[in-house]
């Protein structure tokens, strides 16, 4: 008999994480997984730039940068015990405007801060001798940071749920959760399962399943949708490793970038436009109810009035490919709309405050038997295996 069954709601790679990690820590734990698609990472997980990074970019002493400092370690470790992809190819950082070195020169101190491995200041020169096509005036080079495949992670994270005597129940959208004096009952239209704890990793839907658990209202998610080009195959050869702008503080998009995948294409991307539906990975999906909560909610109109020139400027990248292109060509000179084709895309689930905010930084709100994970932002990926540890000591504390 187990001890204690606890259910996870979301099979995205931090709920696949921290199932896996709650069985592995509390033995005689039987760990349910429950996700509404067919398959495990079916949404941000599958979806994202396949990036393992390094801490360069969060405030030293921040839950995002203790977690994605120890989370590095714990992903490389794990991928090379399972043979799966993880290739150090390096990152720079490149400042491409006079008014961006004084930027660069606070991330180099926050990086250090955060005890990025090897991190060190090039120049003009040494930018060309790593990356021969790239342009910059200086930049930071983060040799250690690396790409991997997130979705290969979170299939071998549920067959360890499995292997631990878990289940992983797809094609179970959760309805209702409701708490009872022996436990909590969770709902999938007439199929219900009983669970001692609960812990919900929702991601795009989390505030929404947050809510059917009697959890606050806020923050509130709203879907920001990131679309990539693809360097075409004969012109792959013109980066070698990760090459990024100097982000801007005020936001928590870091801008368009050039991206190696470990299938051997690169990744040119990626804007952020608001999304018009929650898993709106095409422009032409749209979602009624999805813009009336959007539209609803005061967070939202405080947001765009604070960012709508931003706005305007993603989505006209978005609409034209030569736009688009124009601010990758600051990073690559020459590479223009002839050198790509159109990629995937991706939708982030980026929490909102009322008063507009971004909420930048890891959220966890716990009631009773429930533990809701309302915020996950990258680098929610690569600090997966971290975030599930510091999780499930939430999950557990004071019991």
């Amino acid at each position: 008999m187990a001890d204690e069954t606890v259910g996870v709601v979301g099979a995205g790679i931090v709920g696949l994480a921290t199932a896996r990690e709650i069985a592995l820590s509390r033995p005689g734990t039987v760990v349910v997984v429950l996700d509404k698609e067919q398959e495990v990472a079916a949404h941000q997980s599958g979806h994202n730039s396949g990036v393992v990074h390094a801490g360069i970019y969060y405030p030293p002493g921040s839950l995002k940068a203790d977690l994605c400092v120890r989370g590095v370690a714990l992903l490389r470790e794990y991928c090379q015990e399972r043979r799966l992809p993880y290739r150090e190819i390096g990152k720079l950082v490149v400042a491409v405007r006079a008014d961006e070195l004084d930027r660069m020169e606070h991330l180099y101190t926050r990086a250090r801060g955060n005890h990025v491995p090897d991190l060190r200041r090039v120049g003009r020169e040494e930018i060309r001798e790593l990356e021969p096509h790239a342009g910059g005036l200086a930049a930071l080079h983060s040799p250690r940071t690396a790409i991997t495949d997130y979705p290969a992670i979170a299939r071998e994270l549920a067959k360890d749920i499995e292997a631990s005597g878990g289940r992983v129940r797809l094609g179970f959208p959760v309805t209702s959760v409701r708490a009872r004096a022996s436990g909590v009952e969770v709902g999938s239209g007439a199929r219900r399962l009983r669970v001692d704890r609960l812990v919900l990793c929702a991601g795009l839907q989390s505030d929404a399943v947050a809510r059917l658990a009697g959890d606050g209202r806020e923050p509130r998610i709203v879907p920001f949708r990131g679309e990539y080009m693809l360097l075409k195959p004969d012109r792959a050869h013109l980066v070698n490793g990760l090459v990024y702008p100097v982000p801007d503080p005020r936001y928590p998009f870091l801008g368009v970038h050039f991206t190696p995948r470990v299938n051997g294409t690169v990744e040119v991307g990626p804007n952020a436009v608001l999304a018009l539906a929650r898993e709106g990975y095409r422009r032409t999906r749209i979602s009624p109810r999805d813009l009336l909560g959007l539209a609803g909610y005061p967070g939202t109109w405080r947001m765009a009035a604070r960012h709508w020139r931003t706005g305007v400027k993603e989505y006209r990248g978005s609409l034209s490919a030569a736009a688009f292109m124009k601010d990758a060509a600051h990073y690559v000179p020459g590479v223009g709309v002839h050198d790509v084709v159109r990629g995937g895309a991706g939708v982030r689930a980026q929490a909102l405050d009322r008063d507009g905010t971004l909420v930048d930084d890891f959220r966890i709100h716990r009631h009773g038997r429930i533990t809701a994970v309302r915020n996950a932002p990258s680098p929610a990926a690569t600090a997966s295996l971290a975030i599930a540890r510091h999780i499930a000591a939430a999950v557990y504390e004071g019991s």
